[in-house]
């Protein structure tokens, strides 16, 4: 598992972090009322907050609201100067409208001067339901034993209404 000695050295360097999808996001958020009907009626919103934890308080927090239809992912992507977290959320519902799940995949690079680059990929299925707030660690969660600084993502999933 990746040393937290390493984050809090990416804490206090200039972060930058985004909710990307590229440009067909845009056309997608620009055209939602133009959508086909059997996509409006699927479309939902994340609502995404992603911050640094250090002794229990947020030293830094970004937060966005996406909105995105059933298999297309958003992005977040926390990029320091030893540390580049990419976590991709994709939004999976059945055909009946009833089971929902989200498809979390996460990766890290880390600079590790007695290592060089370590890199560590993670896939999980998550069962949701709309408004139920799911938290996602991706350096893992924290232990008594390492240091006392996480990287926390929040995620609540509601359905898109006009």
């Amino acid at each position: 598992m990746i040393r937290r000695t390493a984050l809090a050295a990416f804490l206090f360097l200039a972060i930058s972090a985004a909710v990307v999808q590229g440009q067909e996001d845009e056309k997608l958020q620009t055209s939602l009322p133009n959508i086909l009907p059997r996509f409006r009626g699927r479309a939902v919103i994340m609502e995404i907050d992603a911050r640094i934890l250090e002794n229990g308080e947020v030293t830094w927090n970004e937060t966005h609201q996406k909105v995105t239809i059933p298999g297309r992912p958003v992005e977040i992507k926390l990029v320091g100067e030893n540390l580049v977290v990419i976590v991709r959320f994709t939004f999976i519902r059945n055909n009946d409208g009833g089971q929902k799940l989200l498809v979390a995949q996460g990766q890290i690079w880390m600079a590790d001067p007695s290592q060089g680059i370590r890199y560590q990929a993670s896939v999980q299925t998550i069962p949701l339901e709309f408004d139920e707030t799911l938290y996602y660690f991706p350096l893992g969660p924290l232990k008594p034993e390492d240091s006392a600084s996480s990287i926390e993502v929040k995620l609540t999933l509601r359905p898109y209404e006009e």
